[in-house]
């Protein structure tokens, strides 16, 4: 048996209803990295909120390994008039965050969900209160050790994973 290249496999190209909310997320290698996993999940398009966000930067290509000449992405500083304006165009807005509220990734449809708008937060502080207040749905990944939280681009894996095999297997 072979191993394939990504010139040799059979995934089918695929673009999904969901948008990637990256809430001061500013460490440049995480900005690669989510370029990358948006990419292979087929994420419609990244929205990086914040000020001084290093989108281009060696840091940050040598972990997109290019990546972000593929998925579309645009800056800005206000995320919330980016959650109004996807509010308005449809999305809900789902933030992956740990709260006294939250809802595990294991019990939520996101099939159910036409157009999925979600929001990730600073590397150090998640997702702010009052972007919380503003989402739809507010999730979290059940977790069983001592650590009560992972890198937000390990955990945006977990969930993009999990939204785009739901929304496969309701085809």
């Amino acid at each position: 048996m072979s191993q394939l290249t990504h010139y040799t496999t059979n995934f089918k190209k695929q673009i999904f209803p969901v948008t990637l909310v990256a809430d001061q997320v500013s460490n440049a290698p995480n900005i690669g990295s989510l370029f990358r996993i948006c990419d292979a999940f087929g994420v419609e398009k990244i929205v990086f909120c914040g000020d001084n966000i290093p989108v281009f930067g060696r840091k940050m290509t040598k972990t997109s390994r290019a990546t972000e000449k593929f998925v579309p992405f645009e800056i800005t500083a206000d995320i919330h008039a980016v959650i109004s304006k996807l509010q308005n165009d449809g999305y809900t807005i789902i933030s992956l965050e740990i709260t006294e509220d939250s809802k595990s990734i294991q019990t939520i449809d996101f099939s159910k969900f036409e157009k999925i708008a979600l929001v990730i937060g600073d590397e150090n502080f998640g997702v702010n209160p009052e972007t919380i207040y503003e989402s739809d749905v507010v999730t979290h990944i059940d977790m069983f050790g001592q650590n009560s939280s992972m890198n937000v681009v390990q955990a945006t894996n977990i969930v993009l994973y999990e939204i785009t095999r739901q929304h496969l297997v309701a085809k």
